[in-house]
């Protein structure tokens, strides 16, 4: 038998794009006995497999890289504090960005206004040599100052990433800009006007300023990323009613339950492990975990499940499974396994912001002039506008920008997208698949249908069941007396109402004993319900709701679980957009057909776990050759929505299927997804156009630069109006609002 592989996971810190990732990857794939590093830029995350793996020696690879490695115990408590502590750190990280782009903003403004005459052309500048230093040195000290740390840790790690070249760019300008400034000083016979058309020191304070932006931008994209393995660790609660020896109960924390421990759980509170029923008998509410709509019985022998929440009986329950082995800590490993595998192809704006190109054409240019017999000054002027031009301000705004513009629209429509590898993934979706419950469906169960004997009509059949349920916290309780307002019934409450756990309730009304409940419930009263056995056995998919007065029955009210408006016409508009549509749903396939009729949904798959969704996705996601979305709302989704190709959340569902899709509805209206995939074509058109922009302005002012034709001040220009081209491009984009399907 061959034995299971070391399995090592790092929170990695210091990675700042997609090189250094890969990086980190690089240097852990060469240590001994690794077999596969995978390294998640989002998710901050190395995980390691391989033989006889040592922690410490893979952290001290990663801390020669010029990155952080803190080791994650394998153990689900110790990953929910890992994942609060990471989050604190995110969020600390993000307000820090924010604040060193406000302070470099307020100190570049007044370069730029003060030396607008003189990049027009139209004048000398406002604004005298010493204050631009001034201004400028601050800029570099606030903003500067980030990106000389990230680009020497990169640069002594063997690695290039845009920090680098950002700081040689910022740096050769602003260290230029001060050389001229002293030299023009030293020499009294130096015009003013002359010596400031040789500072630069706008281009340096603009590039940091607006690549600043870019940092807050991705800052922002980032911070949600890991959220669904901190909404999965929230389900498990934090303490645990625990049985001792001697019959008395303590509160213990439930990193201390063990397999065998007897817990007791009381209505109301979440279940703190996985284990069996010895005593009691209650409702439990699964939908979180399995998909069901309805809270199902369970009594003594029946399993429970971590993070399920028990809504009415006491249950005395033996622990089977706790920590790691629990089915919501796999759960969590499925969310983990979905979301830390190798990313997209890399972005074109990582592979070109490499240093070596811009690097090579600069010194290129030095050595050309001075080789051609130019004195150093001459060639110095054309190599630093080379680098002020080829900085890539411009492509790094490309994409930010064009996101934030078209995320904005559409979060005003009710559509939130993550990132751009979303916007990659949408313009080639082929197949969407539905979860049912909470997506197709409300979610919630309503009275279906009102099913009278015994001579009454539906409103006294549902005046006397609403009687029961005014002292029900129960949701098929709460249908009834919603249909009770709804319809105007007048409901009086019954007196000495008995809740009867698993069963239904009972109580007396005007004179008479009242039940509703299951059919077994009314069966052990010694109730006949074999009149009403037509409308059980072919009255539709939904749960029934059986109601007696003493020993008569008197009806039977169907609660069912409704689609949800506009269903029908979001399919219609996949259908005419060519896009094939599927239900996946862990309930049964009965109520599974009768929902897809109303929604036109003819691929159907019932009757499934969250592991077996999960495979669903998987193989079709082969059979579409890797273009199948998924859309769904509840925690038991959130290991499909991570793994397909883009996972679409319905607002109002779970924490966990919210951070783990790649869109969320922030409305609950189906039409909004195919208006998704729109605003997410029309937005990765405009990072084209932004990245086309950027690509023209690099291609012509590069080789102007070089041949000493393009002065390093009106390299600086192009390269802010290259800027300011893409912003104003992806402003447009904020114009977009979606073309709904009718009502």
């Amino acid at each position: 038998m061959t034995a299971k592989p070391d399995h090592v996971t790092f929170d990695i810190t210091g990675m700042t794009c997609a090189s250094c990732s890969a990086r980190v990857e690089k240097v852990l794939s060469r240590q001994p006995g690794v077999s596969d590093a995978r390294v998640n830029l989002a998710l901050e995350r190395a995980d390691i497999e391989g033989d006889g793996l040592d922690p410490a020696t893979l952290a001290d690879a990663i801390g020669r890289a010029g990155f952080g490695a803190v080791l994650r115990r394998d153990d689900f408590a110790a990953h929910r504090a890992a994942d609060e502590a990471q989050a604190v750190q995110r969020r600390a990280d993000e307000r820090q960005t924010l604040l060193r782009l406000v302070v470099s903003a307020v100190l570049t403004l007044p370069i730029v206004i003060g030396m607008l005459p003189m990049m027009t052309g139209l004048g000398q500048a406002w604004i005298s040599p010493l204050w631009q230093a001034l201004l400028a040195t601050g800029v570099m000290a606030v903003s500067g100052s980030r990106f000389w740390r990230e680009a020497t840790g990169a640069l002594r790690g063997g690695s290039a990433n845009m920090a680098v070249l950002v700081s040689l760019g910022t740096g050769v300008a602003y260290g230029w800009s001060i050389w001229v400034m002293l030299r023009g000083w030293a020499d009294p016979h130096a015009a003013h006007g002359a010596m400031t058309a040789h500072l630069h020191f706008e281009a340096a304070a603009v590039v940091l300023t607006l690549v600043m932006l870019g940092k807050y931008l991705e800052a922002r994209a980032k911070s949600g990323a890991a959220g669904a393995l901190r909404a999965l660790g929230h389900l498990q609660p934090d303490t645990a009613d625990r049985r001792s020896a001697d019959g008395s109960v303590l509160t213990v924390p439930v990193e201390q339950l063990v397999a065998g421990d007897t817990i007791l759980i009381r209505p109301g509170a979440r279940v703190p492990a996985d284990g069996v029923i010895l005593t009691g008998q209650s409702s439990l509410d699964e939908a979180m975990v399995t998909g069901e709509s309805m809270s199902v019985a369970r009594g003594p022998g029946d399993l429970v499940i971590t993070g399920t929440t028990n809504t009415d009986g006491v249950l005395e329950v033996e622990v089977r499974a706790v920590g790691a082995d629990t089915r919501l800590a796999r759960m969590t490993r499925l969310v983990e396994e979905a979301q830390t595998g190798h990313a997209p192809v890399q972005k074109l704006v990582d592979r070109i912001s490499a240093v070596f190109v811009p690097l090579v054409i600069a010194l290129a240019t030095l050595a050309g002039w001075m080789l051609a017999g130019a004195d150093f000054e001459t060639a110095m002027v054309a190599a630093v506008a080379v680098l002020v031009i080829a900085c890539p301000c411009a492509l790094g705004l490309a994409t930010p920008t064009a996101l934030v513009a078209g995320t904005g629209a559409a979060a005003r429509a009710g559509i939130l997208i993550r990132d751009i590898e979303t916007l990659e993934r949408a313009t080639d979706i082929r197949a969407v698949a539905f979860d049912k419950t909470g997506t197709l469906t409300m979610g919630a169960p309503t009275v279906a249908g009102l099913h009278p004997v015994s001579g009454i009509n539906e409103a006294e059949l549902l005046r006397l069941a609403a009687a029961l349920e005014t002292a029900s916290e129960h949701p098929l309780g709460r249908a009834i007396l919603s249909r009770a307002e709804a319809d105007g019934v007048t409901v009086s409450p019954a007196s000495a109402i008995r809740a009867v756990p698993g069963r239904g309730l009972e109580g007396l009304h005007e004179g008479r004993m009242l039940r509703v409940g299951s059919e077994r419930f009314l069966a052990e009263a010694g109730i006949d319900t074999s009149q009403a056995g037509d409308i059980a056995a072919g009255g539709g998919a939904g749960t029934l709701a059986w109601v007696a007065a003493d020993e008569t029955l008197l009806g039977v009210i169907r609660l069912a679980d409704e689609i949800r408006p506009h269903s029908r016409q979001a399919l219609d508009e996949l259908a005419r957009r060519g896009l094939a549509t599927i239900m996946l749903t862990g309930d049964n396939e009965a109520t599974a057909q009768a929902i897809a009729r109303k929604a036109g949904v003819t691929d159907i798959r019932a009757g499934l776990l969250p592991g077996e969704k999960l495979d669903a996705i998987r193989a079709l996601t082969g059979t579409t050759g890797g273009h199948v979305a998924f859309v769904g709302d509840g925690l038991n989704d959130a290991p499909a929505l991570a793994a397909a190709n883009l996972g679409i959340a319905m607002a109002g569902g779970a924490d966990a299927a919210r951070e783990a899709a790649a869109i969320t509805l922030m409305r609950p209206d189906l039409r909004l997804v195919p208006a998704a995939f729109d605003v997410a074509s029309r937005t990765r058109r405009t990072i084209r156009q932004n990245l086309g922009w950027a690509f023209v302005y690099n291609l012509i002012g590069i080789p102007l630069a070089a041949f000493g034709l393009l002065p390093p001040v009106f390299a600086g220009a192009a390269m802010a109006f290259s800027s300011v081209s893409v912003v104003a491009n992806s402003a447009l984009m904020a114009r977009w609002k979606p073309s709904l399907p009718p009502e």
